[in-house]
């Protein structure tokens, strides 16, 4: 049975490599068009997350060139997980499966084929999984890893080594747009709507062209992002170790008296002043936590709009400014 089949390609400051993921997208979806896999009005969306290159331009030229390119475009930059909700959004209307993908060509397009038959055999949503990071330095490797397990150990169902690359059909498209949180967290949301799931296994590859759009600084707040968003085990852990520190406090205190009624001398000044800047430390450290999650219901509650499409690249060729 034939699907239409929409790729959903968020981008920003692409324009290095947008040309040859165009090219190789294109060569892929004819291919999987003649061997009946999708129907001939399966398309690539590009979604430009409000890039202040040339991004926006080319993927309209490429849209004039190509009939199987579609675009849309941000009013300004909303973040990665927001312009992949974009482009779902808009392709869920006119897609039976949709499958997302970052533009820099480092996810293996050509286990598209195996996605679309776990999806004939009755998956909804098919996880691209890398096999391994044996390309990923020794920093990122042990990040990565160490943030899957802390996940797990809060009780977040994420897939491990999978990020953004996946398939999901029409009808769990429809429940995601049910998931209305302005924090988003794709990764931990997905696994959550609950339909059949698979996976399929590939080689991330080397970077085409241009440079990573995460940098350290996005990664651990994209990490904290879905750490604060799916679990209030921090909060819990700090309960514990209040009570913990608590608890010794008292062995301490009992041991001060004892020692001043046996000895009649004061003890311990260094003691007391480093145990004083620790647990000042700690405390201001708490507050950081549960302010960073007071920021997180501040966000949520103002209820602002998690994206605004500015321009869609229809199929009839023309500009449509929303």
């Amino acid at each position: 049975m034939k699907n239409s089949l929409y790729v959903v390609i968020p981008c920003y400051n692409e324009e290095q490599v947008l040309p040859e993921t165009c090219k190789r997208l294109t060569k892929k979806l004819k291919n999987m068009m003649e061997d009946g896999f999708i129907t001939k009005s399966s398309k690539m969306l590009f979604v430009n997350d409000g890039s202040n290159d040339k991004t926006w331009d080319m993927i309209k030229q490429l849209h004039k060139e190509n009939d199987l390119v579609l675009g849309v475009n941000l009013s300004r930059n909303r973040g990665h997980q927001n312009a992949l909700l974009a482009g779902l959004m808009t392709a869920k209307e006119k897609a039976d499966i949709v499958i997302s993908m970052d533009a820099d060509l480092q996810d293996d397009i050509e286990v598209m084929d195996e996605m679309i038959q776990e999806y004939n055999k009755g998956a909804d949503i098919v996880y691209g999984v890398r096999n391994n990071r044996k390309k990923d330095s020794f920093f990122k490797r042990t990040t990565a890893q160490g943030f899957y397990k802390f996940m797990k150990f809060l009780g977040v169902d994420v897939v491990y080594n999978h990020a953004d690359y996946r398939l999901m059909s029409k009808r769990t498209i429809m429940e995601l747009e049910k998931y209305k949180e302005v924090n988003l967290f794709l990764r931990g949301i997905i696994p959550l709507i609950g339909f059949q799931s698979s996976k399929v296994y590939y080689e991330r590859k080397e970077r085409f062209a241009g440079e990573s759009k995460y940098p350290l600084k996005k990664m651990l707040s994209f990490a904290l992002e879905g750490i604060l968003s799916f679990s209030v085990k921090p909060l819990r852990i700090i309960t514990i170790c209040g009570f913990t520190i608590a608890f010794i406090s008292f062995l301490f205190l009992l041991y001060v008296v004892i020692g001043h009624f046996i000895t009649g001398n004061v003890q311990g000044w260094t003691t007391i002043v480093s145990l004083i800047s620790f647990f000042g430390g700690f405390q201001i450290f708490c507050i950081g936590i549960i302010g960073e999650y007071i920021g997180k219901i501040y966000s949520e509650t103002k209820q602002r709009p998690r994206y605004i499409i500015a321009e869609v690249l229809d199929d009839d060729k023309k500009n449509r400014t929303i």
